[in-house]
Order: C-alpha cells, then sequence, then structure tokens
C-alpha cells in the first residue's frame, strides 16, 4: 500500500473526537428549529425529499429493478419511477422505502458518528448525493441535489475537522427530526381525503394491509430511528 493510499484510508477511516456534548445538543437544538417552524420547514423539507427518493431508488436497484428517473419539485413532492414486475416483495419493499430512509440514513448516520467517522460519514454522503444527481431528471431536482451535493463538497474540503464535526452532527440530527415529520404530515392529508396515491395507499393495495397499518410502520420507524440515533449522538 503506497503513502497516498494510507493517508487516504486514514483520512476516512480515521476516528475524530466527538464535540463536547452541549455543542451536540446545540446542534440538535439548531436542526429541531429547521423542522418545527411550517415556513423553514418548508423550505428544508427539500433534503427529506432527496432522502425519501434516493430510498426509493437505491432499494429498486438492490431489488433489481429499472430506476429510470427521479422527479424532485419545488413543492417538496417528488416521484421515482422504475420498472419491473408490478407485484412482488420488490416493488413492495421500494414503496416502502421512501418514508423511512431519511430516519434510516440518520440512524446510520448516528453509528458512524458514535465511532467517530466523520470525514467517511460526509464522503458517503457526497457519492450518494452525485449519484442520484446522475437519475434526476428535472431542472429543479438537479439544482436542489447538485446544491446539497456542493455543500457536503466544500465543507469536507474547505472547513476544519470542528466545523465538519458540527456540520455532520447537524445533519445527522435533521434527518433523525425531520424524518419523523413527513409521516405525521401524510396521516393528516388522508384524514382529510387527499393523497389517495401515497405510498401507504399503494401499498395497501399491492399487500391488502390497511394503510393504517403502513403508516404505522412509517411512524414505528421514525421514531425508533430517532430515539436510537439521539442516544448515539449523545454518547448514551
Amino acid at each position: 500500500m503506497d503513502l497516498a493510499t494510507t493517508d487516504l484510508a486514514l483520512d476516512l477511516f480515521g476516528a475524530q473526537p466527538a464535540p463536547a456534548e452541549w455543542l451536540v445538543i446545540a446542534t440538535g437544538v439548531a436542526a429541531l428549529a429547521v423542522t418545527v417552524p411550517r415556513r423553514v420547514w418548508l423550505v428544508a423539507r427539500n433534503a427529506i425529499t432527496i432522502a425519501h427518493e434516493g430510498g426509493h431508488a437505491l432499494v429498486a436497484l438492490a431489488m433489481r429493478r429499472r430506476l429510470e428517473a427521479i422527479r424532485l419539485h419545488s413543492d417538496t413532492s417528488g416521484v421515482t419511477i422504475t420498472r419491473g414486475r408490478p407485484t412482488g416483495m420488490g416493488v413492495v419493499l421500494t414503496l416502502a422505502a421512501g418514508y423511512t430512509a431519511a430516519p434510516l440514513l440518520g440512524l446510520g448516520g448516528a453509528a458512524l458518528l458514535g465511532a467517530g467517522l466523520v470525514t467517511l460519514l460526509l464522503w458517503l454522503a457526497t457519492a450518494l448525493l452525485l449519484a442520484m444527481l446522475v437519475m434526476v431528471r428535472n431542472a429543479y431536482g438537479v439544482l436542489t441535489v447538485l446544491l446539497t451535493g456542493a455543500t457536503f463538497l466544500l465543507v469536507s474540503w474547505l472547513t476544519g475537522p470542528e466545523v465538519q464535526s458540527l456540520f455532520a452532527y447537524a445533519v445527522v440530527w435533521f434527518l433523525l427530526l425531520g424524518g419523523v415529520r413527513p409521516a405525521f404530515e401524510l396521516q393528516a392529508k388522508r384524514r382529510h381525503g387527499g393523497a389517495p396515491d401515497s405510498d401507504a395507499d399503494q401499498l395497501a393495495r399491492l399487500t391488502h394491509v390497511h394503510p393504517g397499518v403502513w403508516l404505522f410502520f412509517f411512524h414505528a420507524v421514525s421514531v425508533s430511528a430517532l430515539i436510537g440515533g439521539g442516544r448515539w449522538l449523545l454518547g448514551f
């Protein structure tokens, strides 16, 4: 192994000390401040939509479905178009991956931060965003993913370990906290007769399981990820 490869491995897998506990809490409060107020959330939710559609896409590829396009819209909705069998476990898992993607990504990020792998987290996030960019098929989606990926890239290259660590903690907190809200929003829409083709409703038609059960599943995953990820971030 040459020196350059060794340095790269050390950069990626070398552990960095966690910030002081009050800074970890502060990043969580900052993420909460972005998640709760409606006006701020309507902008920040774009990042959760990226995770949502990315989850659909990643699982579709894992299930050997053909990924044709991803579109992200300015109202923070999105769609991932895949081709394959219209029934079966592959399409069920693909549909189920949307609302669970952000919380599970947050949980995985919390595990990496718990191990001190800040650089690895930032590089993985950048790589996933660049891979997703290839499949985005509308201008707003390209702009959103490009700006998000550029932010991760700039933080990784131009800032020191302390700033990188605070940024990574804030992002993971946001995925965990922001990942809880969409399922409640979907529940409210369905209560008023909206979103008839939501992921929960499509899953219900495929599995003959009531959409309320799928909503409960989304809630259970997001809340469990928040609890587990929060414990990792806070060092419990």
